[in-house]
């Protein structure tokens, strides 16, 4: 089947087209720091010329603990984010949890995103299917990658053809994911844009106790083999201090880490697709992004 192209604001997903970022935080921590962290990227991605697509979640509904920190709500952190699109331009991606939010998103988001513990849905994936906008669906880690044919005709019974696909890992014992490559290729075969997402991949879930470990180390590897194998996206958290990230830190790429990593894996999708633009090295801000 013939892959669609998914056009968002100034970006576009699909083959022949340049490789797409989808960067933020995992979740909203303040307005100032989602603010700023969102302000570093759009300043990067329009000195660099990156497709990027800012992201993150104003409630964390899925953490592993009670006592975790979740974020500021849907009302708060949909203002959060809508001032974001605002001051930066960047296209939005967040999450939603159930139908009863997906207007409220819309209204703010570019891309709707569903969860991949909530892949399987039917109320949210046609919620959001009928929205109209864009819905990236995670690949559940408990799902063949053929499994999500069934999951993509449920928001295709919407009429919405706007559909990206991510893959995140799957299920390997305990606490443990493991990525495998084919999943791209076979789900790139449903017709839609497929994204990987490098550092939810190397996700220990629950593997920290009363929250979920990681091993971000490794989420640069994977991102250079899933651009090497065929994707049209990269979905990466970045925090300015992984360390002190209030959820999915130990994943997470620093922000001072992630021009030289977009440098490496531009080079790998420009050798597989030489007709496409390539966008140009990535080039130090002046606002030195390092610092954020």
């Amino acid at each position: 089947m013939k892959m669609r192209t998914i056009r968002c604001g100034p970006v576009t997903f699909g083959p022949g087209q340049p490789l797409v970022l989808i960067a933020g935080p995992c979740v909203i921590e303040s307005r100032a720091a989602c603010l700023r962290l969102a302000q570093r990227l759009a300043e990067w991605s329009q000195a660099s010329g990156v497709p990027l697509v800012f992201k993150a979640s104003y409630d964390k509904a899925n953490r592993t603990s009670l006592r975790s920190f979740r974020g500021p709500g849907l009302e708060r952190g949909l203002e959060i984010l809508a001032e974001i699109k605002a001051k930066t331009g960047l296209p939005i991606l967040t999450d939603v949890h159930g139908p009863e939010q997906v207007a409220a998103v819309a209204a703010v988001a570019d891309i709707l995103q569903v969860p991949a513990f909530l892949c399987r849905q039917t109320d949210l994936l046609v919620a959001a299917g009928a929205s109209g906008r864009i819905v990236n669906i995670k690949k559940g880690q408990f799902l063949a990658p053929g499994d999500m044919r069934a999951v993509v005709g449920k928001v295709e019974s919407t009429g919405n053809r706007r559909i990206l696909l991510t893959e995140r890992g799957a299920s390997f014992g305990y606490n443990n994911l493991v990525a495998d490559f084919r999943s791209l290729l076979i789900m790139s075969a449903l017709g839609y844009p497929v994204i990987f997402d490098a550092t939810h991949a190397v996700q220990h879930p629950g593997g920290a106790g009363d929250r979920s470990g990681g091993d971000g180390c490794w989420a640069p590897a994977l991102a250079r083999a899933a651009v090497a194998t065929g994707c049209q996206g990269l979905f990466i958290e970045t925090h300015p201090q992984p360390a002190r990230a209030l959820s999915d830190g130990p994943n997470s790429i620093p922000w001072r880490a992630l021009p030289a990593l977009w440098d490496q894996v531009r080079r790998i999708h420009a050798v597989l697709n030489p007709k496409v633009g390539a966008t140009p090295p990535a080039k130090r801000s002046r606002s030195k992004p390092a610092r954020p």
